[in-house]
């Protein structure tokens, strides 16, 4: 109910006439993903897990390897080799699935902890580019269906990011 509601009003406000000025989109996280701060977080939270991804992609490649081996000589090992390697097929598992899970809880730490710092400058920039356009509406780029050239403010805000 809620979003017919939302999408009654939004038909409301799309159905006023409107300059080009008073109505512009925004991809807020496209513009606070290509700022130098967000390129710069990243790598950093590459170098932080480095050790971890590659500890991680050298066990998806004995896992692989592991499975392989099972699948093709499966039939010709005898049932204490099989089970020696299911065996490990298990553990190199398990830490393969804990590697991974402790990779995205530092990326998601690292995200909330950047998006917490850039909030503030996010919305000053916003604000800025808004009070240069003297738009009146600004709206979600993802909610959008069709929009002409030149109402995307996207790239302006990254740059006044970029700048500070």
């Amino acid at each position: 109910m809620r979003k017919m509601t939302g999408v009654l009003c939004l038909l409301g406000i799309l159905s006023v006439p409107a300059h080009a000025t008073e109505v512009a989109v925004l991809d807020w996280r496209e513009a606070l993903i290509s700022s130098e701060a967000a390129q710069r977080s990243m790598n950093e939270l590459r170098n932080q897990t480095g050790e971890q991804r590659q500890r991680a992609d050298s066990l998806g490649q004995e896992l692989q390897q592991l499975q392989q081996r099972l699948q093709q000589d499966g039939d010709i090992m005898s049932d204490a080799e099989r089970s020696k390697v299911r065996q490990e097929l298990r553990q190199k598992g398990g830490e393969f699935q804990q590697l991974r899970a402790e990779i995205q809880r530092a990326q998601q730490q690292a995200e909330q902890k950047f998006l917490q710092a850039a909030k503030p400058q996010l919305d000053r920039a916003i604000d800025q580019v808004v009070a240069e356009h003297d738009v009146q509406l600004l709206v979600d780029r993802d909610s959008v269906v069709h929009m002409a050239d030149g109402l995307d403010l996207t790239q302006e805000v990254t740059d006044i990011l970029n700048d500070k």
